[in-house]
């Protein structure tokens, strides 16, 4: 018998194509793994990207705090500014309230011296026709001596007529400071004091018209003196021409009392004589026609100043009257 062999053959199993459960395990972390690296590389790119925004972010933010703070700083100054805008401003807000105040006190000084100046102005106007009474007062004494030498010259003319030397000029005259002027070619020789005949018949009726006007009180009254003066030439030396010119006032004075002894009696004391030698000239110059006019007799009334200071204080009385008394 034929031994039976068994041939045990190992039974082939079908060929597996799907992998392993390990495989496909370790396939989905490799997947995963390389999933999670490429998602890393992109965080990490990614990352780069918003860490290089950030900067610029960063930068852009610094700049912004520069440019806040520059802001800040210029928005202080400004303040400060302000701060000293507005305490200037009160400061003019106090000046001009100062200056208004000061403005309605001087509105309500000038209204008062506006009525001060209008009360000025009422004593002003009483006293400007005070001062005019009182200057006219005190020119009817001025005009006093030039009337009382009228009425003498008047007196002489009317005895004599109106005479004039050869040269033309009038024996009597009346020059600018009222005083009566006789020629001395009328009274004297050159060089001498001896009164001519001429003059003695004038000086006559010179002493026959003063006492007239001295006769009348209210003439009189106003008279301290009525002053024969004597005048020479600038021939001689300054003494001999004095004593002459005082020799000269003197022989005027004695032949009028001589000639009118009543002159003398009743007003003696009103006549006084002086000499000025060559020194008042009524012409300076050097020619014979000039040393004519220089040599010459002049009169001159005196008005009493007791009688001025008396027109003066009436004046000065009734001004204080009106003071105290408005």
């Amino acid at each position: 018998m034929k031994a039976r062999t068994r041939n045990f053959k190992k039974h082939e199993e079908p060929a597996h194509f799907w992998p392993s459960f390990t495989d496909i395990m370790t396939t989905i972390v490799l997947v995963l793994f390389f999933l999670v690296f490429i998602a890393y590389l992109q965080q990490v790119l990614t990352v780069s990207v918003w860490n290089q925004r950030l900067d610029e972010k960063k930068s852009e933010l610094s700049a912004l705090n520069d440019e806040l703070k520059k802001a800040g700083d210029s928005l202080e100054l400004k303040k400060l500014e302000i701060s000293e805008k507005e305490d200037a401003l009160r400061i003019m807000e106090n000046e001009a309230e100062r200056l208004k105040a000061e403005v309605e006190q001087g509105k309500r000084e000038l209204a008062i011296s506006m009525e001060k100046l209008l009360e000025q102005e009422r004593i002003i106007a009483n006293s400007n026709q005070e001062l005019a009474e009182l200057r006219a007062k005190l020119q009817n004494i001025s005009v006093l001596r030039l009337n009382i030498l009228k009425q003498v010259k008047a007196s002489i003319e009317d005895e004599i007529g109106t005479s004039y030397t050869p040269d033309g000029e009038p024996l009597v005259s009346i020059d600018n400071n009222a005083n009566l002027v006789i020629n001395n070619s009328l009274l004297f020789a050159k060089k001498s004091s001896e009164i001519s005949l001429e003059g003695q018949a004038l000086l006559s009726r010179f002493a026959v018209a003063f006492e007239k006007i001295l006769d009348d009180d209210n003439i009189r009254e106003y008279i301290d003196s009525i002053n024969i003066e004597g005048h020479a030439d600038i021939d001689g030396s300054y003494q001999s021409n004095y004593s002459l010119s005082c020799e000269r006032a003197y022989s005027v004075i004695n032949t009028m009392m001589q000639k009118n002894p009543t002159l003398e009696t009743k007003y003696g004391s009103f006549f006084a004589a002086t000499g000025y030698s060559e020194f008042r000239p009524i012409d300076p110059g050097e020619s014979e026609q000039s040393k004519t006019k220089n040599r010459r007799i002049q009169i001159s009334i005196t008005i009493k100043d007791t009688h001025v200071q008396k027109i003066i204080q009436e004046y000065l009385d009734e001004t204080q009257q009106n003071i105290e008394n408005p």
